[in-house]
């Protein structure tokens, strides 16, 4: 897995002030914890962030390029991101210290290769997740997983067991955790017909009388009667 490099600094944690002011000149506050070692205060470049990190897919190793000692060359993962809810500005990342000898679970994207023939007898392709659990050292997390849709017909479906896993990763799921399905077509019938002779049918049924009935009724022939 490739390595993305971000400058990032030491900050004090302590005042607030400094905090809004760093994000007007485009810097974020972040933090940097593992299981060894405490919480550490960062800033990070917005603009560098949002390029190198965000807009990746997956899980990607961070390595730090600092000027401290203490957090320099670190290796981490982005644990959290939180942006503004009106501006989406950076507003703070989480990043977690990884050590590149132990295994850790991260998740994964899954990606959907091929074209199924049950979609080409007009059923419809229906990812089930996008993504999976996959358990490996740092340097073996995949970008993605391929997930081959070529066999689909109507109904089928692509279970764990079928995926063509790298060495080194393993995916805790049951092996008959479905990922793919192609569910059937789905066509909405109008009768339309039947709808308009239904809509004619209702004034009779209503006892509504005919136009031509209006006409020749019991009032017409009373006020003929009258006029004699």
């Amino acid at each position: 897995m490739e390595t993305v490099e971000i400058q990032v600094e030491a900050r004090d944690s302590r005042r607030k002030g400094p905090a809004r002011r760093m994000r007007a000149a485009g810097k974020s506050p972040a933090v940097f914890y593992g299981p060894k070692r405490q919480a550490v205060a960062i800033v990070v470049d917005q603009k560098e962030f949002l390029t190198k990190v965000t807009r990746q897919e997956g899980s990607h190793l961070i390595r730090f390029r600092s000027d401290t000692g203490e957090i320099a060359d670190k290796i981490a993962l982005v644990k959290d991101i939180q942006y503004h809810p009106l501006t989406h500005q950076l507003v703070h990342a989480d990043f977690y210290e990884v050590d590149m000898a132990e295994k850790l679970r991260v998740r994964a994207p899954l990606h959907f290769t091929g074209k199924a023939p049950g979609v080409a007898l007009g059923g419809i392709l229906q990812p089930l997740c996008r993504d999976v659990e996959v358990e490996c050292l740092p340097g073996d997390i995949p970008e993605f997983i391929n997930v081959d849709v070529s066999t689909l017909n109507i109904h089928d479906t692509v279970h764990v067991s079928a995926l063509q896993i790298p060495a080194g990763v393993t995916v805790p799921y049951d092996s008959d955790f479905a990922l793919v399905t192609v569910l059937p077509p789905t066509v909405e019938e109008v009768k339309t017909a039947e709808v308009v002779e239904e809509a004619a049918a209702t004034p009779a049924a209503e006892g509504v009388k005919p136009e031509g009935e209006k006409k020749g009724g019991k009032g017409e022939g009373e006020k003929k009667g009258a006029a004699a």
